[in-house]
């Protein structure tokens, strides 16, 4: 790759990682649904000048309401005491759940050594689940799990859109996405409430949104989806395994984080887990499906 490209690669993951940590900071003055509903209302302006991506009406909504799904999913779970960096960990295993359902429903089987990272990354989650209970709820934990499950089946639906300008895609996407979220805007939050929240927001918080909506999810995804049309995605994957370092390492600097020795055994093995599948050697379809 060329130095700008891993440049722009590490750049994403930098912006990603610490999104986690700016969604925390968002999270003390508003909801997790006016946060997603925000952050997709910033992802749709675009859509004003950008045309209709060129692909199934049916596809464009499955895959946003699969993202609505993986961010209110991972939103819910910060709101809800699950830690930033463990979020950026748990979501980012994303990965295993992509191959896994590849295999599942589109029979493309997993090498070995992938079914070796599978499993290192499952251990990892598992030794996570033991530290559930202590500082957040087992229904915060299981709603959170929904978040790389969405991120996965919504991978896969992406595969068919290689052709589309992925900023065009995304604007739409964050259009389509508005029905879903102001619908449980109104019946979670209330007019009133969410009136009170919007009145009230503070500068450095709506900082804190604007920067998800513009850097996290249209920069960062349109920069992603350039990456991978011109490169191979087995090179620009693997960049993905900085955003859960960068994302529990901003938390601990940001909110003084500290984990347990199981619960950081966990995340290192997720994340070695991801790295095994991700960096191994395998055929190319399965590379282009994590």
């Amino acid at each position: 790759m060329k130095p700008l490209d891993i440049a722009l690669a590490v750049t994403v993951a930098v912006i990603w990682g610490v999104g986690f940590v700016l969604t925390r900071i968002a999270l003390d003055e508003m909801s997790s649904t006016l946060l997603t509903a925000l952050r997709f209302a910033i992802t749709a302006l675009p859509c004003v000048v950008l045309p209709r991506p060129k692909m199934s009406w049916t596809l464009v909504f499955a895959i946003s309401w699969l993202l609505v799904a993986q961010f209110m999913a991972q939103t819910y779970g910060i709101e809800h005491g699950v830690p930033a960096g463990l979020t950026a960990v748990i979501v980012q295993s994303q990965a295993l759940f992509t191959v896994a359902f590849a295999a599942l429903f589109l029979r493309e089987l997993p090498t070995r050594i992938q079914v070796l990272g599978i499993g290192i990354a499952s251990c990892g989650l598992l030794l996570i689940c033991l530290t559930v209970g202590y500082d957040f709820s087992v229904v915060a934990f299981a709603v959170l799990m929904t978040a790389p499950v969405s991120f996965a089946v919504s991978n896969l639906l992406l595969r068919q859109a290689r052709a589309v300008p992925m900023l065009d895609l995304f604007a739409w996407i964050g259009l389509i996405a508005m029905l879903p979220l102001l619908t449980a805007l109104f019946v979670v939050d209330g007019p009133r409430v969410t009136w009170l929240a919007l009145s009230q927001i503070s500068l450095a918080v709506a900082g804190c949104v604007l920067a998800l909506g513009l850097l996290g999810t249209t920069l960062g995804y349109w920069i992603w989806g350039r990456l991978l049309r011109n490169y191979t995605a087995a090179q620009v994957v693997p960049f993905a395994l900085l955003v859960p370092f960068i994302g529990a390492g901003a938390s601990a600097l940001v909110f003084d984080e500290k984990f347990g020795t199981l619960r950081l055994a966990g995340m290192v093995v997720v994340i070695a887990g991801i790295g095994v599948m991700l960096l191994s050697r395998r055929p190319p379809v399965l590379v282009e499906v994590a």
